[in-house]
């Protein structure tokens, strides 16, 4: 039961956490309307970012706990890990830095704020490609340690 559970549980606040960042992000800097607006407006990008980050959580905990795999057989994961949470990570910066423009113009950097607006489609593709090259590395560590658990038939 915990094997499904857990995951599901870490998809879950995963999935919460990044959703919240983002609406709180944009509350922020213009207020609940303009953050309910942009949601819909940018759904087809958002949303995807949102449950790419909730299954590389529940990935994460797959291998993190061991939980379809061995303890004796996670080998160099920590790390493939450990490069994975990073591009989520840039994943979600990525698709709220054009944000930072509604206070950039404040701070005197009206040009930097012009090339995050102009550019704020790319820089969430960007963000959703790292998410699925982050679910891809951790897909991969997991079917390459189920292969080491296949036995090896014996050759005559």
């Amino acid at each position: 039961m915990k094997r499904f559970l857990i995951p599901f549980v870490a998809f879950m606040l995963g999935s919460a956490f990044i959703a919240s960042f983002y609406i709180g992000i944009l509350t922020w800097a213009q207020g609940w309307d303009y953050a309910s607006s942009q949601l819909m407006r940018d759904r087809w990008y958002v949303l995807p970012i949102i449950v790419g980050f909730g299954v590389q959580a529940a990935l994460y905990t797959i291998l993190r706990f061991r939980l379809f795999i061995p303890i004796t057989s996670t080998g160099h994961a920590g790390s493939m890990i450990g490069a994975s949470g990073g591009t989520s990570a840039t994943a979600m910066v990525a698709c709220c830095i054009h944000h930072v423009t509604d206070v950039l113009p404040i701070l005197g950097l009206s040009a930097a704020a012009s090339f995050l607006t102009r550019y704020q489609r790319p820089f969430m593709l960007v963000g959703l490609a790292m998410n699925l090259i982050g679910i891809g590395v951790m897909l991969f560590v997991l079917y390459r340690e189920r292969q080491k658990l296949q036995p090896v038939p014996e050759t005559i």
